[in-house]
């Protein structure tokens, strides 16, 4: 085996699990899930058939990764934060023909007891706080707070928030990293050194 399982953990035949995963206490793999790489999956994770967990993720400790979900490299999911498929669920009727598809596009935070309505792309590097409750598209690299979650600011791939505003023109220097990154209108680039 070339993944840890605790011997608690559930994984169903047929699901794909990457080199160097571990799958800690009272995990629920089904079996068409696909995690990559050296993902982490803490105590009393539920990951669906139809869900995709790229490489170096690190899912903590009470989160449901349902159907139709997709996790790009290095997303980190806060504990007990989540994720939903359906967007009007009622229990008397079926509509899991109505599935809507999550994106979180690579490097992604999603802070503690947020949660993601389906249907939304996150784009990469973006920081959701802790409890937030994200319901429309979110811009690569931006620091999203509060319910509804609303834009306050903007993120390094370092994890540092940068001072720009959230809208206009300007350009930054991580301080950790020395990254260059610019803002033009509502989308921030990384500068790519030459």
């Amino acid at each position: 085996m070339s993944h840890y399982q605790h011997p608690s953990a559930i994984v169903d035949d047929g699901a794909q699990i990457g080199a160097d995963s571990r799958i800690w206490h009272f995990v629920h793999v089904c079996s068409g899930a696909r995690i990559g790489l050296g993902v982490s999956l803490g105590q009393n994770v539920f990951v669906g058939n139809h869900v995709v967990i790229g490489d170096h993720c690190k899912v903590q400790n009470n989160v449901s990764v349902y159907d139709n979900v997709t996790l790009e490299e290095g997303v980190f999911c806060g504990p007990s934060m989540v994720f939903t498929n359906v967007y009007n669920p009622r229990s008397l009727i079926e509509r899991k023909d109505q599935y809507r598809n999550t994106l979180v596009k690579k490097g992604v935070t999603l802070g503690a007891n947020c949660t993601i309505v389906c249907g939304v792309t996150i784009g990469e590097y973006a920081f959701v706080g802790a409890g937030a409750v994200v319901n429309k598209d979110v811009p690569a690299f931006a620091l999203m707070v509060g319910v509804p979650a609303r834009q306050i600011g903007w993120m390094s791939e370092f994890g540092e928030q940068l001072e720009l505003p959230v809208t206009g023109d300007g350009e930054v220097v991580c301080s950790n990293t020395d990254t260059r990154y610019v803002l033009s209108g509502n989308t921030l680039s990384k500068v790519d050194a030459s």
